[in-house]
C-alpha cells in the first residue's frame, strides 16, 4: 500500500490531553493500528526520563522525529508526545496528514498530570509548568491541526467516535 492510500490520523496536544486513551479508541473504531510514539521510543531506547537525564532533551527530540517519521510511514492512528511539534522537521512531516489537536483546560488536566513521571513537569508546581509549556507550544499545535477537539469535559469514547467519523469522511 502506498503512503497516500494509508488510513492515517495523527493526534497532537499537550501532556494530559488524552492522546493515548483517545487514540486507542479511534484506532479500534477505524480498524487500524495504533502507535504512541513515546511508547515506541521507550521500547527502543529506554525510559524517557532517563533519556532526558542522560542524553538531554535535544537527543530525545531527535529520537522522537525518527519515531514520528516511522509511524507516519506505517499509517494508522498515531499519538505524538506533547513536544513533538517543537521540531520544524516534524511539523513539516505532519502537513501531509490529517492532524487532530486535542485541547484541554488547566482545570481538567490538573488531576490527569498529578503524580506523574513527566520529566518536563518535575518541580513544585506541575500545573503552572504545564500551563507555561502549553502556551509556548499552542501555536505549533494550531499550525499543524486539521481539526481541533476539546477533551476537558466530554467522555473519551464520544470524542473518539467524533474523530473516527471525521476521519472516515476524509476518505
Amino acid at each position: 500500500m502506498s503512503a497516500p492510500e494509508l488510513l492515517t490520523v495523527v493526534l497532537v496536544g499537550p501532556m494530559g490531553a488524552g492522546k493515548t486513551s483517545i487514540g486507542r479508541k479511534v484506532a479500534k473504531q477505524l480498524g487500524v493500528a495504533f502507535t504512541d510514539t513515546d511508547k515506541s521510543i521507550v521500547r527502543e531506547h529506554g525510559p524517557i526520563p532517563e533519556i532526558f537525564a542522560q542524553q538531554g532533551e535535544e537527543r530525545f527530540r531527535q529520537l522522537e522525529r525518527i519515531a514520528v517519521s516511522g509511524a507516519l510511514d506505517d499509517g494508522g492512528v498515531i499519538s505524538l508526545g506533547g513536544g513533538a511539534v517543537t521540531s520544524a522537521q516534524t511539523r513539516e512531516l505532519l502537513r501531509q496528514h490529517p492532524v487532530v489537536f486535542l485541547t484541554v483546560t488547566p482545570e481538567a488536566v490538573a488531576a490527569r498530570i498529578r503524580g506523574g513521571t513527566r520529566p518536563l513537569l518535575a518541580g513544585d508546581d506541575p500545573l503552572a509548568t504545564w500551563t507555561e509549556i502549553y502556551e509556548q507550544r499552542r501555536s505549533w499545535y494550531e499550525e499543524v491541526a486539521t481539526l481541533t477537539v476539546d477533551t476537558s469535559r466530554r467522555p473519551m469514547h464520544r470524542i473518539a467516535a467524533e474523530i473516527a467519523a471525521w476521519r472516515k469522511e476524509l476518505t
